[in-house]
């Protein structure tokens, strides 16, 4: 007998397993353009799935767009390929038009769009979407839940996360593990460990690799390290029934860094019973930055552009801990390493959302539309702040110049302009949300900082690692990340 649309949607579904399950899928593809089902709702839903599983988000888009009509099936299936892969405002920007367009959301629609807004950490138009699905009166599904719990706590209102976690009537691992990654994120490590225990002690739902995960990251952004290795080797002694994964150790890596502890991390590397991986020895790495220890950093550094010569941010690190040491020399040739390996460093943004748009910034930006306005408030800022006994960090510029151009360089940084656009924009006593996509340099941190205290605005700061809250001149990292 032929194959038929259901046939060929069947078989799709398996094709999302590794390479050669694509290369099947693509010959699928073939078939079915051959034998015209490519137009069908359940053959072409499954084809862009197919797809965007594999990351061809780009293919995928190209099945939906020829689709003759589009199901609340293949809509969610293209914007949850955008949202998994990163690409947060794509798939934002594809649900409003689809929104325009008339299309019916499910809770798997809208758990995907609370992906792309976790990413984006756009909080007013998270709560627009939870606003859509309260007044869809949809059931109380544990994974939309979950979404919610997760956009909520990375876009800085975790009391808002609690509240969900707490009114859950059922909560899966996933559940706590959001919540507990929720509080990681942002610091706390007295809650992330007070959670951890209600969860042993509820017993309703057993902890695993992520919930440790989540734990042993905790206690390191939160600067308890010993309680951290208690975890640890509690997990490795197998109480739990969980072996410790790289992961786990490269957790534990980082703990003991952070805690200034280079030496006993670098001794932990080791003695592990994996081969470390780039990211452990980049964690390490970063460590030395941060402490200064450039004898094992110099080791660690030359080790990571073996396994890595690609990697821009190696070469960075490695360069910044020789700018720290006055190693200008040094700085030059890991620079000059960097142009004959064609590496490219990933620019540093900051964003802002105002009004349901979000405002984005680069170094020395000269490209939004109020540019001038934000320069000057800046500049403004830098003199006020002066007066109230801020300090530029030139130690933040890791560049061979004179004091003067280390000042103008550092004023230039996406997020001050992204904070001095969010002073200008929003009334006063309402706070200020800035999000930047690398680590935020300690002398940001400190102009933040002031800017809270002299303006009495509340500041909310989340680089890649972590989120930092300001109220009234102190962060809750107690300078500590």
């Amino acid at each position: 007998t032929e194959p038929n649309e259901f046939t060929f949607a069947t078989v799709l579904t398996s094709c999302t397993g590794g390479a050669w399950g694509f290369d099947l899928g693509r010959q699928i593809h073939s078939l079915i353009i051959k034998t015209k089902f490519e137009s069908h709702i359940f053959v072409g839903s499954s084809l862009l799935d197919m797809y965007a599983k594999a990351g061809r988000i780009y293919e995928a888009r190209g099945v939906f767009d020829c689709l003759p009509e589009r199901d609340v099936v293949s809509c969610t299936a293209i914007i949850s390929g955008y949202a998994q892969l990163g690409l947060d405002e794509e798939a934002l920007e594809l649900f409003r038009q689809l929104q325009r367009e008339g299309m019916t959301s499910n809770y798997v629609t809208y758990a995907s769009v609370l992906t792309a807004l976790s990413g984006l950490a756009a909080l007013d138009l998270g709560r627009q979407v939870h606003n859509h699905v309260l007044r869809r009166e949809l059931p109380s599904y544990v994974v939309l839940q979950n979404s919610l719990i997760d956009m909520y706590s990375k876009c800085g209102n975790l009391s808002y996360s609690r509240r969900i976690f707490d009114s859950m009537p059922e909560r899966t691992v996933i559940s706590w593990n959001a919540m507990l990654v929720g509080y990681s994120k942002h610091g706390m490590g007295k809650e992330v460990v007070k959670l951890f225990k209600l969860m042993k002690e509820e017993n309703k739902v057993r902890p695993d690799s992520v919930t440790f995960l989540a734990v042993l990251s905790g206690c390191s952004h939160g600067g308890m390290e010993d309680r951290g290795l208690e975890y640890f080797y509690e997990m490795a002694e197998g109480e739990n029934g969980i072996e410790p994964e790289l992961e786990h150790y490269g957790c534990v890596v980082d703990l003991l860094g952070r805690a200034g502890r280079v030496e006993e991390a670098f001794e932990f590397i080791k003695k592990m019973r994996f081969e470390p991986t780039a990211a452990i020895w980049g964690s390490l790495l970063g460590a030395c930055r941060v402490h200064s220890n450039v004898e094992i950093g110099e080791f660690v550094g030359f080790r990571l552009l073996q396994i890595e010569p690609e990697n821009a941010g190696n070469y960075v690190i490695l360069s910044n801990l020789y700018a720290s040491a006055g190693r200008w020399e040094d700085v030059r040739n890991v620079r000059e390493l960097m142009v004959e390996k064609a590496v490219i460093k990933e620019p540093g943004r900051s964003w802002i959302e105002l009004d349901q748009i979000l405002h984005t910034f680069h170094a020395s930006d000269r490209s939004h539309p109020r540019r001038e306005e934000v320069s000057a408030k800046v500049k403004e800022l830098s003199v006020k702040l002066k007066e109230a006994g801020y300090v530029p960090d030139l130690g933040c510029v890791l560049y061979d110049v004179d004091e003067e151009q280390k000042e103008k360089v550092l004023l230039g940084h996406s997020e001050k302009m992204a904070l001095a656009f969010g002073l200008i924009a929003t009334p006063e006593g309402v706070p200020v949300r800035v999000i930047k996509n690398l680590r935020i340099c300690v002398d940001c941190h400190n102009f933040a900082k002031l800017v809270s205290k002299i303006y009495g605005r509340e500041v909310s700061l989340r680089d890649k690692n972590r989120f930092h809250h300001i109220v009234g001149g102190t962060c809750s990292c107690g300078d500590y990340w």
